[in-house]
Parts: structure tokens; sequence; C-alpha cells
């Protein structure tokens, strides 16, 4: 491979070229009023890119209106969609996104659609050199071989959205130089602002139609010029990186910040294998169910905790290094969960672990899959079936695609919509298992990933989490004893957990003015069974939390005391001895008051 190299000084980088306020290629976030300034008066421009739209999109229905007609609609159906993704390639990257985001769409795309979408690749011919030097050097202020020693003239990597070299700085650190495609913002802005006007129009006069069509493609224009602003991918990945300083088998590149700009972003070279390079990573004698097991981690984490995720896990963007460490790769699309709805979605994996489907369409509400006042009654039976199906006879059994695929067809028939960062996880977590089944075709993510749910369920103290935990230990007035043992067998299995925490959250709780409640209802589930019953159980749990080999004997001594120093603790105590003298003092004297029954005649 050919390379452009130099020995001169590093050139300093010049600002970014001035942007005119009237021009769309200067804009760095979506602004549909710009766009319109902009576009609305380029007739021949629109005209030609509005029939290189409609004119494959007429010949696709006129087909699908044939097979209607012939009654071939069901035998044709897998062809058509094969067709409709071939139109998405050709019409560039606008067309090749909207068709990413389709395929996590069961609300909206049918299942056969959503199947062969999900194969849509966005892998285009790289642009030219001189188109990519000349953009460098607008960004940069300086030719390629001015600011890098080296600069391999051949693309690693074409995208839509951009192509990446390597290269060396002249301090010695090997790079990869991200380079957006030229002209990218005046043809995507044009498609949008086309796209924009075409559903203006249809809200305006289809009377059926009841979505805010523009608004829908107003959330898809920001996430896409947010991918186009390689600042903020740098960003992006710094926030990344900082949410995981305490998790060493994860690594993300460096961001050089003098070589990068809007349209062009130098990083750390990541020498690495793709995942599903099995052999060769044996050969470095690395487990990649290991590594992936990392990943699935890595992933609840920036779900469920840190509201911050990696929406495009692919196999090109998760490299194993030598050393075994995970790096992450490429920060462009990213969304973000809020704490609602991330307690949300540990609670619906709590109530679909445990076949509480009732609350499941509860928690479906909650994360506005459905609208407040929908009718749940026929919804149930069919999530009943779906997740009843797919879990089998426990969760190891338990696969995102197949739940997905089952949920597509459901949420086709019922008037769900999936929310924009549902539908970014949905396709996160289904390109993380495809990756998982490469490397282990037993491998199960939410086997994986339950012990990180019950770890939180056992140690977040946020009342959402509290009340969760309390309706599922508790039910019609019951303490169930093996919701409990179930958590604290899978939490054990959780990096981070601790017994000993975990003990001492939990007394803190009890014996806060929140616990008060639990308290009453954990010495009614104590006493309300036989004593034989009640033993057990507690044995049972006992048992469970001694096998774990972090217990410290005597944090349990600790907790003892603290228990009675407090009121409510001793409290506690008062209320466990006189419920227990009071059983008692009843067995006795119904045992001697009570006259006997007589025995039945013969």
């Amino acid at each position: 491979m050919s390379a452009i190299t130099t020995t001169t000084p590093i050139v300093p980088p010049a600002p970014a070229a001035r942007i005119l306020p009237t021009s769309v290629e200067g804009m760095r976030i979506y602004d549909p009023a710009l766009i319109a300034r902009f576009h609305q008066k380029r007739y021949g421009a629109i005209l030609r890119r509005f029939l290189q739209i409609v004119l494959p999109f007429a010949w696709w229905f006129v087909q699908i209106r044939f097979d209607k007609l012939t009654g071939q609609l069901a035998k044709n159906e897998v062809k058509r969609a094969v067709t409709l993704r071939e139109i998405l390639t050709k019409l560039g990257p606008t067309y090749i996104k909207i068709g990413q985001a389709l395929s996590t769409r069961p609300d909206l795309v049918p299942p056969a659609y959503l199947e062969e979408l999900t194969k849509l690749q966005d892998r285009l011919p790289p642009a030219s050199n001189s188109d990519a030097y000349a953009l460098i050097q607008s960004n940069l202020g300086a030719h390629p071989r001015d600011i890098y020693a080296e600069f391999d003239e051949t693309p690693i990597a074409a995208a839509s959205l951009g192509q990446v070299y390597k290269a060396r700085l002249k301090t010695g650190e090997s790079v990869a130089v991200k380079v957006q495609r030229p002209n990218l913002i005046p043809a995507v802005s044009l498609d949008l602002y086309i796209q924009r006007s075409l559903l203006v129009w249809v809200n305006k006069n289809i009377k059926f139609v009841k979505s805010d069509l523009p608004l829908i493609l107003d959330e898809f224009g920001r996430k896409l010029f947010e991918e186009m602003d390689y600042v903020q991918e740098g960003k992006n990945a710094e926030r990344f990186a900082s949410m995981f300083v305490n998790f060493p088998e994860i690594y993300v590149p460096k961001i050089y910040w003098e070589f990068t700009r809007r349209q062009v972003l130098t990083m750390e070279w990541i020498d690495g294998l793709k995942l599903t390079r099995l052999d060769e990573i044996q050969q470095l004698g690395l487990d990649a169910s290991k590594v992936v097991k990392v990943g699935v981690q890595c992933s609840l984490r920036q779900l469920l905790e840190h509201g911050f995720f990696h929406a495009d896990p692919h196999p090109g963007n998760l490299l194993v290094m030598q050393d075994g460490r995970l790096a992450y790769l490429d920060f462009g699309m990213m969304s973000e969960v809020d704490v609602e709805q991330r307690y949300g979605l540990i609670e619906a994996i709590v109530h679909m672990v445990n076949r509480e489907f009732d609350a499941l369409a509860r928690d479906y509400v909650k994360l506005q899959f459905l609208k407040p006042d929908q009718d749940l009654t026929p919804i149930i039976p069919a999530l009943e079936i779906v997740f009843g199906q797919a879990l089998g006879a426990s969760i190891g059994s338990l696969n995102i695609k197949n739940i997905t695929d089952s949920m597509s067809e459901m949420m086709y028939d019922f008037p769900f919509r999936v929310p924009a960062f549902f539908a970014l996880i949905i396709r996160s977590l289904v390109t993380l298992e495809g990756i998982a089944i490469t490397v282990d075709p037993n491998f199960k993510v939410l086997e994986v990933a339950y012990p990180y749910v019950a770890r939180r369920l056992l140690t977040d103290n946020s009342p959402e989490l509290r009340r969760s935990l309390t309706e599922l230990l508790f039910k019609d007035g019951s303490f169930r004893w093996n919701r409990l043992e179930n958590l604290v067998r899978n939490a054990r299995d959780a990096r981070d957990y601790n017994i000993n925490r975990v003990l001492d959250q939990a007394v803190d709780f009890l014996l806060s003015e929140r616990g008060g409640s639990i308290r009453e209802k954990l010495l009614d589930a104590l006493l309300s069974g036989t004593q034989t019953n009640s033993t057990e159980n507690v044995q049972r749990l006992w048992n469970l939390l001694r096998e774990d080999p972090k217990l410290e004997p005597s944090r349990l001594f600790q907790l003892s005391l603290k228990i009675l120093s407090k009121p409510e603790g001793r409290d506690l105590g008062r209320q466990v001895a006189t419920r227990l003298v009071e059983r008692e003092l009843a067995r006795l004297l119904r045992r001697t008051l009570l006259p006997k029954l007589p025995s039945p005649t013969k």
C-alpha cells in the first residue's frame, strides 16, 4: 500500500473555514427552516432528485399492486422487500439511514420487510482521494502531507457518510483519520427537504394519517446531523471513556483534537481483531466468550446505569486487543435514555423474567409504547403467548432475536408505537446478540444480563427500584421467599456485587422511614404461616447467604448492633416478640379451653 510521506514540520491547523450564514454546508445542527430557505428555489436540483426518488418507488408500488390484484402478495413479499432494500441502497446515505431506522420499527414495518432491512449495508465505493484531501485541507488548513508523517492512499473502510484512512502523526502515533464524503450535507439536506415537504402535504391532505410525520422526520434529521458532526463524535467518545474509567476491560481510543474538525476526525489507531475472528483470537490465548460477556455487561451499564449508549455495536466497531481488552470504535451513533426510562426497562425485564404479564403490559404504558388510556385486556394474553414461548423453561432459553421477531408480529397487530430511544436499543441488543451467537451458539444475552438486573434491584436505593423490589417480593400480602432467593442467587454472578454491602443497605432501608411499610409486611410474612414454614424459609435464605465467599461473619454482629441501636430496630424486635407470644398463647388457649369435637359415629 502506497503512502504519502514527509519530514516537514507540523503545520498548525488553521481555524475552520468561515461559514456563510445562508449556506447549508455550514449547518452544525438540523434546522428545517434554514434547509428550506436554501433549497426551495433550486427547482432544477429538486426536480432531478425528486424523479430519482419517485420513479423507482413508483415502479415498486406498481409491482405490489399487481401482486395484490393477482393474489400473489404473500408469495412475492420477500422479493419485494429485497427490491426495497436495493432501492434504498442506490439512493444513497439518507435513504440507507432511513432503511436502517425502519429496520428497528416493528410497529411500522411488516415482519418480512424488517428481516430484509436488517441486512441493509451502508458500505459504498470510496470518494476520490482528491476530494478527501481537499476536505482535509479546508478543515485543517493544510494538505495531508503537511499534517501527517504518513497517510495511506487507500481507505481502509468506506461507508455512507465517510471513509477512514490509516496515518501516522509526526510525533510517531498511528492514527485513524475519518473524512466525511464531499458535499454530504447539501445532498442529505436536499433529501430531507423533499421528504419533509411531502410529509407536510400528507399530513394536511390525508385525513386518516394521525401521526405527526414531519415531527418524526425532524427527529431522524437531528440524529443524522449529529452523526455528520465529527467534533460531536469526538466528544461522545470522551464521554463514553469517562463512564468506564473503572472498567479496565473496556478501551476507548484517544481523540487528537488538534487534527479534528467537523468533517475530519483523527483518533488513535487500534490494532485488534473483530470478535467474529475466533481462530485468531484463540491463537492469542484469549477467550472470546469472556470478551463477549464483557461487552454485554458494558452495554447494560450504558443502557441502565449511565443512560448514554453506543447504538451501533457491529463487529467492525468492536475490536479485541492483544491484551484481551474490548475496544469500542465509531461514536457517531449514540443515544440517551433518561432516568425514568432506565428504571422502566429494569422493571420490564424483572416482570418478563417472572412472567408477570399484566405488570409487563403496564410497563409498556410507562415506557410510552402504549397510550395511557389503552385497553390492556387483549394485549396481556398476547404478551403471555410471545414471552411465554420465548422464555421456555427458564431465562437461559431466552433469545432476543426470537422475542424481537415475535414482538414484531404482535406490534404490527396492536396499537404499539416504538419510542425512538427503544428502536436504537433493539438494534444495539440484537446486533450484540448476533455477535455473541457467532462466538458461542448457546450464548444467551439475557442469561448474562439478569445478574446485573438482580444486583441493581438489591442495591439501588432509588424509590422506583425499591418499589419494584417490594412488588416483586410481596403479592396479596404474602412474602415470596423463592423470588428473594432467586435474586440473591443471580446477583452473586454480577460484577461489583458485594453481599456485605447489600446487607448494610437492606438494614438501612428497613430501618428508614421509607422502609416502614416493608417492616410491617415482612413481619406479617414471618408470622402469618406456621412456625415450621417460617423457620425453613429463613434457614434456606441463610444457607444461600453463607455460600457467598465474600460474606464477613463479623459484619452480621455489627448489623445486629445497628438494629438494636435504632428505635425502629428495637420496635421491630418488640413486635416480633409480642406477636410470637400472642400466637403461642392463642394456641394454648385453644387447646385447653375449647371442647374437643366428638368422634364421628360409625
